[in-house]
């Protein structure tokens, strides 16, 4: 326990999050800061999060049976073997450019068969994806800020299910993945006061996936100019389907991170 907690520090502090947490993938903290007009110069920051998220949905590959997912944040943190989260921002007045990535590999074993061909599911998936996009200010003044964006995601998705027990017992496969999404969305925060602000944004978008969305909601506290803090709730969901693989996932859970400013 003590090492988990440890590097969950590491993670909130800007370096990595190493041991057991959530099979998540992205996040742009990259809210702009509040009351401070868009200055006509570049301006960039690095926003290292962290994601306590479950698992719903339901996933199959090479004609196995579909397994059902239903995990919360405590059932996959015993399982998480390496976790990655960051993002950053680069602006200049109403435009900005902004990347998210994030890796995830995650061993649990809480995934159920559905029938009687086995009693039991192991789940192993590592999870990369890559968020490239750009944002244009629609809307700013002295306390609010509102953007919309547009960009792209790369998803890399491996996945292997081990069997035990019943007709498929010993029966092991893994499959693996790639595909992107164009994505477009808005993201906005306001200024209750001079360091306590809302920010959050919703994404939506399709092309290798059927559907590819994004929801967060969060509260931040700025303690300078430099660093500022976040804490909220996230969302995302997405539904893959390629030949005898599917991987249909809501991915949600509070979320904590921090925005470094240079």
């Amino acid at each position: 326990m003590t090492r988990k907690l440890i590097l969950l520090l590491l993670t909130i502090a800007g370096l990595c999050a190493v041991s057991s947490a959530s099979a998540a993938d992205l996040l742009p903290v990259t809210a702009p800061t509040p009351g401070v007009s868009s200055p006509e110069r570049w301006s960039f920051s690095f926003s290292p999060y962290f994601w306590m998220a479950g698992l719903d949905g339901e996933t199959s590959t090479l004609g196995l049976p579909t397994v059902d997912v239903s995990q919360d944040f405590g059932d996959i943190l015993s399982g998480l073997d390496f976790a990655f989260m960051g993002a950053g921002d680069a602006r200049y007045d109403r435009y900005s450019i902004f990347t998210d990535m994030s890796y995830v590999r995650v061993t649990t074993d809480s995934a159920t068969p559905r029938g009687i061909l086995a009693d039991e599911v192991d789940l192993k998936t590592v999870t990369f994806t890559a968020l490239l996009g750009g944002a244009y200010t629609v809307y700013e003044d002295d306390k609010a800020r509102l953007d919309v964006l547009a960009g792209a995601r790369y998803w890399h998705l491996e996945t292997t299910l081990s069997f035990g027990g019943g007709i498929l017992a010993g029966v092991s496969r893994t499959d693996k993945q790639d595909w992107v999404d164009a994505i477009v969305g808005v993201k906005g925060s306001y200024a209750f006061t001079d360091h306590i602000y809302m920010t959050g944004w919703g994404m939506i978008g399709a092309g290798g996936a059927d559907l590819d969305w994004d929801v967060l909601g969060a509260l931040g506290y700025k303690f300078n100019d430099t660093v500022s803090a976040v804490l909220g709730y996230r969302a995302q969901g997405v539904d893959y389907s390629n030949d005898s693989f599917s991987y249909d996932m809501i991915q949600h859970g509070p979320i904590i991170g921090m925005t470094i400013r240079f």
